[in-house]
């Protein structure tokens, strides 16, 4: 019976080398793989490209790697929410690609389907396909790497921009439930960018909070099938590495209904 559960996320993450291309599920702080992170940055890997909707907050997702200066470049849609990923980028620390949301998410389901470039009309008749957006800059105000021009065609009187797919050495992603074969189910929202990380990762490492025996999940609501995935590591919901984070707690002052007082 195959069976593709490992120890720990240690043991999970033990091959990722120095210079590594990463894809990493999560969109903002939902559905982030926590435990691999953290194993990443106990492991001590360097000069990664990781490749995210986000790069997680200051402390916490990706935020841990690219704080230690872990992280060589990035491809991302978001990054509003780090203020040491703009400090590093505008000092010339860190390489950005940044891509239109529905891009990136193209160019991973893309790159899990075999599917080498795709024509697009996010982008056209912008720096996104006409080159010259900052990538890296020199530390001094100027840009050091720009990106490339893309190539532009016509179809049916519009024009799209050509995109190439991503299919990186690993992918790091986070389900609800998983078995021992890889077959991986999301809860609600946490599914964003999870599933098309898992098609594009040369080798797929989830981190699941339910494990079980192949033949208990309902064929009809596996997201990923397990052919996508090499490797599955139990995290339990409450278990050291499993912490959920909010972004933005946004909360209300409770609504105090006033007092009726009756006169004598």
């Amino acid at each position: 019976m195959i069976n593709k559960v490992v120890a720990s996320a240690a043991a999970a993450v033990h091959d990722i080398h120095n210079g590594a291309s990463m894809a990493v599920g999560g969109f903002g702080l939902c559905g982030i793989p926590v435990a691999l992170i953290q194993a990443l940055h106990d492991a001590g890997t360097t000069e990664l490209e990781t490749i995210s909707n986000n790069c997680g907050v200051d402390d916490w997702g990706l935020g841990v790697l690219l704080t230690d200066g872990r992280i060589r470049r990035t491809i991302s849609s978001y990054v509003g929410e780090n203020k040491e990923f703009a400090r590093q980028f505008l000092a010339g620390e860190l390489e950005v690609e940044l891509t239109p949301q529905g891009t990136l998410a193209e160019k991973l389901r893309a790159g899990g389907a075999g599917i080498p470039a795709f024509y697009t009309a996010a982008g056209v008749g912008t720096q996104v396909s006409e080159g010259g957006l900052p990538r890296k800059y020199d530390g001094a105000g100027g840009v050091a790497i720009a990106s490339e021009p893309k190539e532009v065609r016509t179809f049916n009187g519009a024009d799209f921009v050509l995109e190439e797919s991503l299919t990186p050495d690993y992918a790091l992603v986070h389900a609800w439930k998983g078995d021992r074969h890889g077959n991986l189910v999301f809860h609600a929202t946490a599914m964003n960018f999870n599933p098309l990380c898992a098609m594009a990762g040369k080798t797929t490492i989830a981190e699941v909070e339910e494990l079980v025996e192949p033949g208990e999940l309902d064929p009809e609501h596996v997201h990923v099938p397990g052919i996508f995935v090499q490797r599955v590591v139990h995290v339990p919901a409450g278990s050291p590495g499993s912490e959920k984070r909010i972004e933005k707690r946004t909360v209300s002052d409770p609504v105090v209904a006033p007092v009726e007082t009756k006169e004598a």
